[in-house]
């Protein structure tokens, strides 16, 4: 491993020193919980039967307790394509804890909803805040105090990030983040998106669009473009809450059950007690949040996760915001090429080198930490080698050079020498703008805005040709507290159409675009929000708008500050969504996390 680079340190150091306070905090509330771990043989007789009632085979054993007892906190439904193989998790689990002398109970369930289905539908103005709504359910699962660790059986979107901000509330435990991998690749997925676009300009049937969608999306598993859900299996292993290498091995297969298998004995090893205590809240760290932020840049990851990192973070205590990213970013090399932002899936790049690789390169480049605390039995060097077997037996070996330098590349070669993901900020705002799906002509677009309320609005203009020109298209009023900041994935082909016509072509928007925002160059998560006030409800179509990744600028010409801000249309009820007003109330903005939950407790 080299030296660390100057700016890694340098950012790290700074968020160590934001996070003095709230870290120290954070450290003397997780030692208290762990202080306070009721020992079971002095819990009411009562309390255990009802905890051991439904236990059978596992019942003397925990009458007895010869062993720790594990928690499972499960998100499994089969409407998920990644969480169906979860169904049958549980009795496995359970027979790899007998094997060692301990236990497993289900502790909980939690929602998991799939933006893939709710996309541009009335569900997904749900979808962030079931990341709190995910948090608050683990801490429920966990609030038992009957467990001396726990396994987190998530992938998706708000799913994995719910999951480790209600974990690390419970951070004197150790917990172990168990994927179940992406489902094998379907159609290219040049094919796909040709047909979508096809569809887009009216050339298509949607019988057809259909038949394209699943021969994409057909199975059990993990999508398998680089969104945000496998993002959330890139950041784990980046982090070290996986067993080394998990991220994308395929369900089903002999490896993915050793692996399953590993992570039962492993959080029984480093449980409260135990000769190596790894508790989840020192695991993730600043410098964890630090190496989940530089994996993110170094493959051109989701941007939603510009919203969860700095949410997680806060979960631990640790201060995080967009200027970090940013400064990581201009150090971080973009070292994978993964659809959307090329031709490949995550198969292909795991099949390539995969997280090991990746991983490898950063901590030889010194663009990673490799002291920080895992749930495996070493640092994140071991998190830089792929799993095999031999025999039965589950082993860790060199990736070896990149098998493919179409989707992976060494840091010494990337295919860009910054990462990802840019801050733009101006008398806009501040927004993210993720770079590298975007040729870099594309790098800066200056042009008269159109102003939307809805997306559907910017569909039926672009139907109506009232979008055949250079503009930027702005789409306000989708921040958490006015809508709840759904995806707006939908824009995507439309306006990609018109870039493909030959015009300057943008998006502005307070709401969000996910891991598959394409090649449009867009302006995202803007903040502060137009609901009250942020200057996106200042804008009148025909403003001149600039948006440059180059420079940084998100901007306008008009003179601002002798306009009234455009009221947030009446907010719609119905798909449950009068329900979660307490969250769209009390949320905070993009760039501290877009949460409710964090902002009332406080953290």
């Amino acid at each position: 491993m080299s030296s660390l680079n100057d700016t890694l340190h340098r950012v790290t150091q700074r968020v160590i020193e934001k996070s003095k306070g709230s870290r120290g905090r954070y450290l003397d509330l997780i030692q208290r919980e762990a202080d306070n771990q009721p020992d079971r043989n002095q819990v009411s007789c009562s309390n255990l039967a009802h905890a051991y009632a439904g236990a059978l085979e596992d019942q003397k054993a925990l009458m007895a307790q010869r062993g720790p007892n594990i928690g499972i906190v499960s998100a499994y439904n089969d409407m998920l394509s990644a969480h169906q193989p979860y169904g049958r998790y549980p009795e496995r689990l359970k027979i790899y804890a007998r094997e060692i002398g301990a236990t497993a109970q289900v502790a909980g369930a939690t929602p998991a909803m799939c933006d893939g289905v709710t996309q541009g539908e009335s569900g997904m103005e749900l979808s962030l805040f079931s990341r709190d709504v995910i948090a608050l359910s683990t801490g429920v699962a966990l609030s038992h105090a009957m467990y001396d660790g726990a396994l987190m059986l998530g992938i998706c979107d708000k799913i994995v990030p719910g999951l480790l901000i209600g974990a690390l509330r419970f951070g004197h435990l150790p917990a172990i983040f168990v994927p179940s991998g992406p489902m094998p690749s379907g159609i290219s997925n040049k094919q796909k998106q040709a047909t979508r676009q096809l569809y887009a300009e009216g050339k298509a049937t949607r019988a057809q669009l259909l038949e394209s969608e699943l021969g994409s999306y057909h199975s059990p598993g993990t999508c398998t473009f680089y969104g945000t859900a496998n993002s959330n299996q890139m950041m784990m292993e980046m982090m070290g809450l996986h067993i080394p290498g998990s991220a994308f091995v395929q369900p089903g297969t002999q490896l993915r059950q050793a692996l399953d298998r590993a992570a039962v004995h492993r959080v029984a090893e480093i449980g409260i007690g135990g000769d190596d205590y790894r508790p989840i809240g020192h695991c993730v760290d600043e410098k964890a949040i630090i190496n989940a932020a530089v994996g993110l840049l170094a493959t051109g990851g989701s941007t939603n996760h510009a919203i969860h990192i700095p949410a997680m973070a806060r979960a631990a205590g640790v201060q995080l915001d967009w200027t970090d990213l940013s400064d990581l970013s201009s150090v971080v090399p973009l070292l994978a090429s993964v659809y959307p932002n090329g031709s490949g899936d995550v198969n292909h790049f795991h099949t390539a080198g995969g997280m090991g690789y990746v991983i490898r390169e950063l901590l030889d480049a010194g663009l990673a930490h490799q002291d920080v605390m895992t749930v495996g039995d070493s640092d994140l060097s071991r998190y830089g080698e792929e799993p095999g077997l031999d025999g039965e037996t589950l082993t860790w070996r060199d990736v070896g050079p990149s098998g493919d330098d179409t989707m992976l590349r060494p840091a010494s070669d990337p295919f860009q020498k910054d990462g990802g993901m840019r801050l733009v900020e101006g008398n806009l705002g501040r927004a993210t703008f993720k770079t590298s799906a975007v040729s870099e002509d594309r790098y800066t677009v200056e042009a008269p805005c159109r102003v939307f309320e809805h997306q559907a609005d910017v569909t039926a203009a672009f139907k109506a040709g009232e979008l055949d020109c250079d503009v930027v298209v702005v789409v306000r009023h989708q921040g958490p507290r006015a809508n709840g900041m759904p995806e707006l994935h939908s824009l995507t082909p439309p306006l990609a159409v018109l870039q493909e016509r030959g015009y300057k072509v943008a998006l502005v928007t307070d709401g969000r675009m996910s891991g598959a925002s394409g090649k449009v160059p867009a302006a995202i998560h803007c903040t502060p929000e137009a609901l009250g006030g942020g200057p996106l409800a200042k804008l009148r179509d025909g403003d001149m708008v600039k948006l440059c990744a180059k420079t940084g600028a998100l901007s306008t010409t008009a003179d601002l500050s002798t306009r009234d801000a455009v009221a947030d249309p009446a907010g719609d009820t119905g798909f449950g969504r009068e329900l979660f007003t307490m969250f769209r109330t009390n949320a905070d903005g993009a760039e501290q996390g877009g949460s409710a939950m964090l902002a009332m407790a406080g953290l």
